[in-house]
């Protein structure tokens, strides 16, 4: 019974939703009830990441007085997340202190990560090379070293129109492959919500 409770509130919900966008002009109501229910996720979702917050600060915690190996780690993370949650609620998050900290520390995070995806592309790219020596494998080396030497500093200067050019190509290309990405994503979670809508899959109560 409660699973069939909870699968008619769920189909309920995505119907309202769904028919408060396309008859909002007709159905005035539908649009009310459709911006009530999506206030509610998002108070419900906050919820969540508080709880996965106050897990996660137990979790270090727990390591760190277990002595458990990278506890310091875990503390350091603790102390980070009470002092930036901290500020936030004091300061405001578009303060210029808040936003200059947070900078300073994500800017280099993210400078590292690339400068790390980037080692690991080239790695990858050779041991297929040495796995499978194909087309396809000596095109996607070629347009990887290609477009890094291009977006490289260069101790003599960047190459006149080359550089630009390839710059514009390999934009042009990325651009293509994220969108197309992009529209499988919409179409992967237009799928699976429409499941979720029929009742086919329930994740929110189990089959």
């Amino acid at each position: 019974m409660l699973r069939v409770l909870t699968a008619a509130l769920a189909i309920a919900s995505g119907v309202i939703v769904l028919l408060g966008y396309f008859l909002r002009q007709t159905f005035p109501i539908l649009e009310q009830l459709r911006l009530l229910l999506t206030d509610w996720a998002i108070v419900i979702a906050g919820a969540a990441v508080l709880v996965g917050i106050l897990n996660l600060v137990s979790v270090q915690m727990e390591k760190l007085r277990s002595r458990q190996p990278g506890g310091l780690y875990g503390a350091l993370l603790v102390f980070a997340l009470v002092i930036t949650f901290g500020l936030g609620l004091v300061l405001g998050t578009d303060h210029i202190f808040l936003r200059t900290a947070m900078e300073a520390v994500i800017v280099p995070v993210e400078a590292s990560l690339l400068a790390i995806l980037a080692i690991t592309l080239v790695y990858a790219s050779i041991r297929l090379l040495r796995r499978r020596t194909d087309l396809m494998s000596v095109i996607f080396l070629a347009a990887f070293l290609i477009f890094l030497v291009a977006s490289m500093p260069k101790p003599f200067g960047p190459i006149p129109f080359v550089d630009q050019l390839i710059l514009d190509v390999m934009a042009t290309l990325s651009t293509s492959g994220a969108r197309g990405l992009l529209i499988g994503v919409a179409l992967g979670t237009l799928l699976t919500a429409l499941r979720v809508l029929f009742g086919i899959d329930r994740p929110y109560g189990g089959n």
